[in-house]
């Protein structure tokens, strides 16, 4: 089902504006900066090959054509390359074995840091992990599940974080966190239930640290494939859930079958590896514009209000209300479309709320979760809802209640709290309701 757009009015591309359904008057969110740069050049390629070749001989395939083999993967019948000029690319495109060539496109974390949280030698339970249902030690904490986090690293060195000893770095680093993005991201699924900063979602879980955005919170599909070969291929760790922040645009044949993402993806799937991605951080688009959330085999999550906000504007009735869909989330009815992509499983605190000043501007207020570096800070979007439900995912796991990614979607929706009320409306003039009312996830 397409979206329905409720207010319809010209909005400038540099502010979220708020529009009244009563007066004229407007409510503006000022722009946040914009990520890094892109870690992918625009001469790297995606190679794929027709079955039959081994590794070694793709990787001599385009090491002969004169081409740079960056990843050479084994999740999928593929090689990432650099190429040096156009020559190399048509000796390439020449071999009859090679069956696809596709850019190697920019992907970029889906959150952004909003305030500084400090530290605290007390635990605070942040806002979402209530409003998902605070763990419950020994019975409901995720122990006993491996969760691979693809993402800018984490801090190896966070005294409320027990990472697991292995790790992945697409850029052969040691996975440490020089952005604090997945920092935060780990936070929310996996702070350690002790004295300080924060706790979890499921403290109890392991989660891995597989880097595939570099410190400016930038990588590309073939660092993230790379990290997903890691995953796949490292099943004495039986990682059972992936969660992904991040992701970009679709572009055409990103949908296919045996496009790259998808179809290392759809190997995870096939193993029975639940992949939670977020939806994404532009509230005019869609889920279904989006890669790798808008892929059927992963569960993609939608942003909401983990409670109330503050109202100072008399031209607003209101205030903004827990479990809103956040001003900037991305989101889309779960109805199949004809290209085989679906929309939103579920919808999860991405911020703790939002705030409307005297003077109309709405701010919001980040989840509260770890900083690289120790301490917390709060970060606001998507990528903040995702590990929410990666952490449910956990403790649902744990608990036996679901099993597969299928059977895993199935208990998320079923369980939902809010089902048919929430999300509710956005009062922004950018939001457009998709059609459902999917509500928030809990845990066990």
């Amino acid at each position: 089902m397409g979206k329905r757009r409720l207010i319809r009015r010209f909005v400038a591309p540099a502010v979220v504006s708020l529009l009244l359904p009563l007066c004229s008057a407007q409510l503006r969110q000022v722009p946040e900066p914009a990520v890094g740069a892109a870690a992918a050049s625009q001469d790297d390629y995606i190679v794929t090959f027709r079955p039959g070749l081994s590794q070694a001989e793709r990787a001599a395939a385009v090491v002969r054509a004169g081409a740079n083999a960056r990843f050479n993967f084994s999740v999928i019948n593929a090689v990432a390359v650099r190429v040096p000029n156009a020559n190399v690319l048509a000796a390439i495109q020449r071999d009859m074995r090679v069956a696809s060539i596709v850019p190697d496109r920019p992907v970029h974390a889906f959150g952004k840091p909003t305030q500084p949280g400090g530290g605290s030698s007390v635990q605070v339970i942040p806002e979402g992990v209530k409003r998902v249902n605070t763990p419950v030690l020994g019975s409901s904490d995720g122990s006993g599940i491996a969760v691979a986090v693809l993402d800018t690293g984490i801090d190896l060195n966070h005294a409320d974080l027990a990472i697991g000893s292995s790790r992945f770095d697409a850029f052969g680093g040691s996975c440490q966190d020089g952005n604090g993005h997945g920092t935060h991201v780990t936070g929310i699924i996996a702070a350690l239930d002790n004295s300080i900063d924060v706790v979890g979602v499921a403290p109890n879980a392991t989660p891995y640290c597989v880097k595939v955005l570099d410190d400016g919170g930038s990588g590309s599909d073939s660092a993230v494939i790379a990290g997903l070969d890691w995953v796949y291929n490292r099943t004495d760790l039986q990682i059972r859930v992936v969660n992904m922040s991040l992701g970009r645009d679709k572009v055409d044949g990103d949908m296919a079958l045996d496009s790259p993402m998808r179809a290392a993806i759809r190997q995870l799937y096939a193993k029975g590896i639940i992949v939670v991605a977020a939806a994404g951080n532009e509230a005019a688009k869609e889920v279904i514009q989006k890669v790798p959330a808008g892929y059927p085999e992963v569960l993609a999550v939608g942003s909401t209000t983990a409670k109330d906000g503050s109202n100072s504007c008399r031209l607003l009735p209101s205030p903004i209300r827990k479990d809103t869909a956040s001003f900037f989330t991305t989101d889309g009815s779960l109805d199949s479309t004809p290209d085989g992509s679906i929309g939103v499983t579920i919808s999860a605190p991405g911020e703790d709320q939002e705030n409307v000043s005297r003077g109309c501007l709405i701010s919001s207020v980040g989840i509260l979760s770890l900083k690289a570096g120790g301490g917390t800070i709060r970060y606001s979007g998507t990528s903040m809802a995702a590990p929410h439900v990666t952490g449910i995912v956990a403790r649902v796991l744990q608990k036996g209640l679901a099993a597969g990614p299928e059977g895993v979607r199935s208990y998320l929706r079923v369980n939902a709290s809010a089902k048919q009320t929430a999300p509710l409306d956005s009062p922004t003039s950018t939001y457009t309701f998709d059609g459902e009312r999917e509500g928030v996830a809990v845990a066990p």
